[in-house]
């Protein structure tokens, strides 16, 4: 009986070492929205999320990661391909392809993580109540609306209007917009906004917006920051400058921000994930989570072009992107 027992035993073990060895890996679906510093950060830190809890890629999770390259059909067509390839969970990117991804994968239990969605609640992702719709949760890149107006107002005490560039369809920049058009008379400033399409809108709206303005600044628009070369060129010949909402858009030009860390907003909803890929608790479970620290970021090459110089009370924080 005992020899009996001892050979259950071995066999146990064999199989449980075997289980181990030959265990699929976990197969997560990243849809990224478009290509743009501030979403490719938050791609690298989801991944270094999961690798923080364990999770390495190659081994114990793979990746397809796949960009709509700022075109919501492509979006939609990226949903229904992870879907129907049975991922193990969803990642997605920015609010449109969030809203895409969970309308594809509602029904079929495939949990979706987000990150970058300005405004969940406004994009039907979360409930009013902040509970979540469905097998969905994610993190939020709430802007610092009033520490931005606050550095404008520092870096150009005699401004009186900022102008805005949104495309129309995304639910993110009305949300940001609102929160702009509500804080900014406390600060003495006018918000001038110019609403967009697609990026060929992007020219004529600047030439209609950069004369009534005194300088422009960014919302987390994921087709206007694709399109920031452009944005930087037209607005350095007007002489307008530019502030960005995170540090990749001022690595580029932007003059200063007041922005979240992507990075860190990427880790913390790898952070997330790991949680429903090991069972610990289904998405729904899982409140969604506002990221809202503010970064001051600065140019001081771009800042030198347009003659801008940062006051002595917000030199310690100052985090310059040419060193």
């Amino acid at each position: 009986m005992k020899k009996l027992f001892s050979v259950m035993l071995v066999v146990a073990l064999v199989l449980s070492v075997c289980s181990t060895v030959w265990a699929e890996p976990v197969r997560v679906g990243i849809s990224q929205f478009a290509v743009h510093g501030s979403l490719d950060n938050c791609v690298q830190g989801f991944k270094e999320g999961l690798a923080e809890e364990g999770f390495i890629e190659g081994e114990t999770i793979v990746f397809d990661l796949q960009n709509a390259n700022a075109d919501t059909g492509i979006s939609a067509q990226i949903a229904d391909a992870f879907v129907n390839g049975n991922y193990d969970l969803i990642c997605a990117v920015a609010t449109p392809v969030a809203m895409s991804c969970f309308n594809a994968a509602q029904d079929k239990g495939i949990p979706v993580i987000y990150t970058a969605v300005s405004d969940p609640v406004g994009s039907q992702l979360a409930n009013a109540d902040g509970t979540n719709p469905g097998e969905i949760t994610g993190t939020s890149d709430q802007l610092p609306v009033e520490a931005q107006l606050k550095l404008i107002r520092a870096l150009q005490p005699e401004a009186k209007t900022i102008g805005i560039l949104h495309t129309t369809s995304e639910t993110n920049s009305d949300s940001t917009l609102a929160t702009y058009r509500a804080l900014a008379p406390e600060y003495g400033f006018e918000i001038i906004d110019k609403g967009i399409s697609t990026g060929a809108d992007l020219p004529l709206a600047l030439e209609a917006l950069l004369p009534l303005v005194d300088c422009t600044t960014n919302l987390t628009d994921n087709t206007v920051v694709q399109s920031l070369p452009l944005v930087l060129e037209m607005s350095a010949e007007a002489g307008k400058p530019v502030y960005g909402s995170e540090i990749e858009q001022v690595r580029l030009g932007c003059v200063a921000s007041e922005g979240i860390e992507y990075l860190e907003l990427g880790r913390q909803t790898g952070r997330m994930a790991a949680r429903v890929l090991r069972g610990e608790a289904k998405a729904s479970e899982i409140p969604f989570e506002i990221i809202s620290n503010s970064y001051l970021y600065i140019n001081e090459e771009a800042m030198a072009q347009f003659g801008l110089s940062l006051p002595e009370s917000l030199t310690e924080r100052a985090i310059s992107v040419n060193e």
